[in-house]
């Protein structure tokens, strides 16, 4: 071996024998062994760091792969460690706030709240100029179900799916949470129309537990609310069938909305409305199952026309992370105009934290499914570069070109059924994209209602946003009873 070969070596062997290094153990997980990922989380202001939005805020992140690790058996993380921004060592020093999460990957959205990881209560680290400290740490704590709370006016649906149970191989139902109008206990021989609203990305139906509160009216016309999250292990299922998530649309389609209209007195008029991530999610249900569903007002939705995903066309683009003048690309703005969250920023923190995350989210419902059981990415995590291949794949789920290729066999059953509404200055871009389906719809005299706002994503739902979409719904439904 000559000496450079040999100084190499040397230099690769101290560097990991003295990193810093953090031990990391579990004791009180039910199982006997574990076999998959663990995470640490750091922030040195967020006294619990694991609760932090990825990418969205920026802290560092860690993650190793183990295997059958026993209860009270240490694990190392140190510079071999997948990391965010920088190696273990490498880190700006200071005191951080630090936890750890096992994921056992039982069926819960995000990994630092999925019922069953083990995870320690935040502990504060100093990290001095010595890296070859070792620190220790035990997560002797279990993330519980949550539970929830009926009431009068409030009830669980827990929908069992064969479908979903199929794919996943352990028992899956489609749940949520119904809220009865105060009319469905005083008229007991009325029946209602359903409005189904789905949660945008992370919002979960327990967030109702306990209140008892009947369901708002269709503006004026009561009807039942059934309030759906969308959380799935991969992130946001969307109700769309994908290669990752399993028949999610044909779930809600073919089991819970018989379940619902099995269990409740419903007339059959079924009418959509969602936010954000949910907003895309109605669309897609209204377009794909355009006989089911009697309208749709989508609010401030995920990219609805791929030719501008978040300012990215991924069909002639080649970077997610730059445009052509060599600038970085934007996840997330203040008031759609000045740079709060990056793309290469959120998918490189993505690349630590490998499930249930925004991107990985919109990958696990686009995408085909790698072999090694993991969704195909749409870029390379590390150089931000385009995959031609996946982008075919996502075209399958361009809920505008899905429009303009099938609008011949879709026009009798969605012409005027449909509402899309957002804030010119939303926080995430998705104003440009609907701009590109108006226009589109424009040309094919599709009937929508495009409207546009003053506000951002989350101002924009002022009281007269909120009236028009209902008097909207409203209006769809009266179509309805009118065609019975």
């Amino acid at each position: 071996m000559n000496t450079k070969a040999l100084f190499l070596l040397l230099t690769l062997f101290s560097s990991i024998a003295f990193a810093q290094k953090i031990n990391v153990s579990y004791t009180n997980a039910p199982q006997q062994s574990f076999t998959g990922k663990v995470y640490l989380y750091l922030s040195k202001e967020n006294k619990s760091p694991k609760e932090g939005m990825v990418g969205i805020e920026l802290f560092p992140v860690f993650a190793i792969t183990v295997k059958d690790v026993k209860p009270g058996q240490k694990v190392a993380f140190d510079d071999k460690a997948i990391a965010y921004p920088v190696a273990l060592s490498d880190l700006e020093r200071g005191k951080y706030y630090v936890q750890a999460v096992w994921d056992r990957n039982l069926g819960g959205r995000a990994i630092s709240q999925s019922p069953g990881n083990s995870y320690n209560e935040a502990v504060q680290l100093t990290f001095t100029k010595d890296t070859k400290a070792v620190f220790n740490i035990e997560c002797d704590q279990l993330l519980k179900e949550l539970p929830f709370v009926e009431t009068q006016s409030l009830k669980e649906i827990k929908a069992p799916s064969k479908l979903l149970t199929d794919f996943y191989k352990r028992p899956t139902s489609v749940d949520g949470a119904v809220m009865l109008p105060k009319e469905y206990h005083t008229q007991p021989n009325r029946k209602f129309p359903v409005l189904y609203i789905i949660g945008g990305f992370g919002n979960d139906y327990h967030n109702f537990s306990g209140r008892d509160m009947p369901g708002k009216p269709i503006d004026t016309t009561a009807c039942i609310t059934v309030f759906l999250g969308a959380n799935c292990p991969e992130g946001h299922a969307a109700y769309a069938n994908s290669d990752n998530n399993g028949p999610w649309g044909d779930a809600m389609v073919k089991e819970l909305i018989p379940a619902i209209e099995k269990q409740y007195r419903t007339n059959n008029a079924r009418l959509l409305t969602g936010h954000s991530s949910g907003g895309w999610t109605v669309l897609w249900l209204q377009t794909q199952y355009p006989e089911v569903f009697a309208g749709c007002w989508s609010s401030s939705p995920d990219p609805v026309d791929f030719r501008n995903f978040q300012m990215i066309n991924i069909y002639s683009d080649t970077n997610t992370f730059y445009d052509k003048d060599g600038q970085q690309r934007m996840v997330a703005t203040v008031a759609g105009r000045f740079p709060w969250a990056t793309m290469k920023n959120i998918f490189s923190m993505e690349n630590v934290i490998s499930r249930g995350e925004q991107m990985h989210s919109f990958d696990a419902v686009f995408s085909t499914r790698t072999a090694d059981g993991t969704p195909r990415r749409l870029c390379n995590p590390s150089t931000g570069a385009i995959d031609p291949v996946t982008v075919e794949h996502w075209k399958k789920y361009d809920i505008s070109f899905n429009l303009r290729t099938n609008w011949k066999q879709l026009q009798p059953s969605l012409q005027q059924k449909i509402r899309v509404s957002v804030g010119e200055q939303d926080n995430f871009l998705l104003n440009h994209a609907v701009h590109l389906l108006d226009d589109e719809m424009k040309k094919l005299n599709a009937g929508f209602v495009f409207t546009y706002y003053p506000g951002d994503h989350f101002t924009v739902h002022t009281p007269e946003y909120v009236k028009a979409g209902n008097e909207f719904l409203q209006a769809r439904y009266k179509d309805y009873l009118n065609k019975k």
